[in-house]
This record gives structure tokens, sequence and C-alpha cells, in this order.
């Protein structure tokens, strides 16, 4: 399970909507506790292949976020995208680029008028659910 506010996810849906056409993408900065993982940051990253069809997160972005997850005594939780035009569903490239099952992945679909968001995890080869609670208050 991962948790993250409404705030936070409206954050990065704005910023996936200053990104259209492209995808957009940023990384989950938070906590791994025992009922489990509670986002504190979404650390908007740029997409440098600047194209709607997949992302990617330069290293040095990479880097730079897990120095900064750590000053907080953070860990980085995963990663969150969005599909343009598709739905919230991992693509075949999400699914093969999915490689560690402790991280979560979350795509936004801004396909529709509302956008919607789903969790996935990668478990050996393919993609499964992950439970995302979205939560009103900060704790």
């Amino acid at each position: 399970m991962i948790a993250m506010t409404q705030t936070q996810l409206q954050q990065f849906i704005a910023h996936a909507k200053t990104c259209l056409p492209e995808e957009a993408c940023a990384l989950l900065l938070g906590e791994q506790t025992e009922a489990g993982k509670r986002v504190r940051e979404v650390y908007i990253t740029e997409n440098i292949d600047h194209t709607n069809e997949h992302f990617t997160i330069t290293p040095q972005a990479q880097l730079k976020a897990m120095k900064y997850a750590r000053t907080k005594g953070w860990m980085v939780l995963g990663n969150i995208h969005s599909h343009p035009e598709t739905p919230a569903r991992p693509s075949e490239e999400d699914k093969r680029l999915a490689v560690d099952p402790r991280m979560s992945y979350l795509i936004v679909s801004l396909m529709a008028e509302v956008p919607s968001c789903k969790a996935f995890r990668a478990a050996e080869y393919h993609s499964e659910p992950e439970e995302l609670n979205i939560i009103t208050e900060e704790n």
C-alpha cells in the first residue's frame, strides 16, 4: 500500500498538464512504515525524452533526489508519470522498465476530463496493482 495526499496528487496533475502533450514524471519521496509507504513529497523531474509515449529521468536527477530525501530522513519510494492519451495502466514499456518490486509505480491518465491515478508494483516480468490510498489531510 502507498499513501499520498490529495494535494500531492493534484500538484502532480497540475504539473502534468503543463507538460502536455508530453509525459510528465516525478519521484515519490517518503517513508516506509508498518502500514505501508507514505509519500511526503512528489519530487518533480524532467522527462528528458520529451515524448508522449515514455519518460526517462536522468541518473543525475535521481541521485539529487536521493540525496535530498536522505536530508529529510526519507527514501525514494517509486515514481509517478502521466499518460496523456491512454488509461492509467502500465504500457509494455512501463512493465519492462519497472524492475524493482520494492518500488511503487503510479500512473496518472489525462485522457478524460477528470484524471485518474493507479499504482502498480513490478512482479517478475509483469506488473501487479498496488493499493493506493489518497488521503485528504497531512498526517
